[in-house]
C-alpha cells in the first residue's frame, strides 16, 4: 500500500486533465478547449500548465494567435488516445449494463460510401432492436480509422488503405462496381461514335470531368485504373461525395464514373444516363470493427443484421 502510496502521490496529472490537454491538441485553441470543457481560459491554461511541471517538459508552444504543440505534446497525445477512449468505451458499458442507460453503437461511415447503402446497415436492426440507439457520423476514411483505434467508434464503413491496422478486423466485405455517368443531353454524341475505345477515349477526355477526390483510397484507385485504359483527364472538380458528384452530373456539370449502387437514389431522375464503357471499375468496402475479447450482445447482433 504504501509503494501505491508514494506512485500516486508522484504522478504528474489525473484523467481529467489529461481529457483538457487533448481538448486543446485538438482544438489548437486554449479558448475553444475551454468553452468545450466549459471552463475559463485562465482555468484550463492553470491545469496545462500543471501538467507541463510535473513532468519537467514543454507539452504545448503559445503564441497570440495560435497553440503548437512540441514533440513531447505529440507523444503523449498519440500514446494516451487509445487509454482515453479505452476508459470512455467503460463507462458507457457500465452505465449500460448497469445504470440502466439506453446502448449505443457508434457508426463512422466514409463519405465516399453513398447514402443509398445506408439502409442495409440499419433497415433489419431498427425494426428488431428498438431500444438501441445509434451514433452515425459521415467522415474522411481516414478520421475512421483513427476513431475505430481510438475506440472513439465501434464500426467503419470504408474502403479501406492497402495495409489496416493490426488492432482492426473485417465484418464484412463487399464488392462495389462503378458505372460510367453522363446528363442526358450528352448521350446522343457518345452513342453516335463507333464502338471502341480508341474512338471514345478522345470524347472522353473533352468532357467535364467530376471525381472523388485523389488523397481518397477510392479517388486514387480510380485515377490509376483510368490511367491503365487511356483515360487521363483533369477534373472539374474534385469531391468528397459520390452523392454530390451525382446531383452535379443530373445538373448538367459533367460526366463521372460512380457506384451504380449509389444510383439507387437517383432512379427518378431523367436528367442522367449511364452510357456503355467495356471496361468495370470496382471497389471493395469492408465493416470494421476493434479486435475485442468478448463484444456486448447488442454489438454482436447488429453486426449480424448488417446486408452488406
Amino acid at each position: 500500500m504504501r509503494k501505491m502510496n508514494d506512485f500516486l502521490a508522484t504522478v504528474p496529472f489525473d484523467l481529467y486533465e489529461l481529457s483538457l490537454f487533448h481538448l486543446v491538441v485538438k482544438h489548437r485553441s486554449f479558448t475553444k478547449a475551454a468553452e468545450v470543457a466549459g471552463l475559463t481560459q485562465s482555468a484550463i491554461t492553470r491545469q496545462i500548465q500543471g501538467m507541463e511541471t510535473g513532468l519537467g517538459m514543454d507539452l504545448l508552444e503559445r503564441t497570440t494567435r495560435s497553440v503548437r504543440v512540441t514533440q513531447a505534446g505529440e507523444f503523449l497525445f498519440h500514446e494516451s488516445t487509445k487509454l482515453l477512449g479505452d476508459v470512455d468505451q467503460s463507462l458507457r458499458r457500465l452505465k449500460a449494463d448497469f445504470g440502466g442507460a439506453r446502448k449505443e453503437i457508434r457508426i463512422g461511415v466514409s463519405r465516399s460510401i453513398g447514402l443509398a447503402y445506408l439502409p442495409g446497415f440499419f433497415h433489419a436492426n431498427l425494426r428488431r432492436h428498438l431500444k438501441v440507439g445509434y451514433v452515425v457520423s459521415y467522415q474522411a476514411s481516414s478520421e475512421i480509422l483513427c476513431a475505430l483505434e481510438a475506440n472513439e467508434l465501434d464500426l467503419g464503413v470504408l474502403c479501406p488503405p492497402a495495409r489496416l491496422p493490426r488492432t482492426l478486423a473485417i465484418t464484412h466485405r463487399f464488392t462495389d462496381a462503378f458505372t460510367l455517368i453522363s446528363p442526358v443531353g450528352l448521350a446522343g454524341e457518345f452513342q453516335a461514335l463507333p464502338r471502341s475505345r480508341a474512338s471514345r477515349r478522345p470524347w472522353l477526355a473533352r468532357q467535364s470531368w467530376l471525381l472523388l477526390e485523389a488523397g481518397t483510397n477510392t479517388g486514387s484507385a480510380l485515377r490509376r485504373w483510368m490511367n491503365r485504359l487511356g483515360l487521363k483527364v483533369e477534373p472539374a472538380m474534385q469531391l468528397d461525395s459520390f452523392d454530390l458528384i451525382i446531383t452535379l452530373v443530373a445538373l448538367g456539370l459533367g460526366i463521372s464514373f460512380v457506384p451504380m449502387r449509389a444510383l439507387a437514389l437517383f432512379g427518378q431522375k431523367k436528367s442522367l444516363t449511364r452510357l456503355p464503357w467495356p471496361d468495370r471499375f470496382e471497389r471493395e468496402l469492408v465493416v470494421l470493427t476493434r479486435k475485442h475479447r468478448k463484444q456486448p450482445q447488442h454489438f454482436t447482433e447488429f453486426v449480424e443484421n448488417i446486408l452488406f
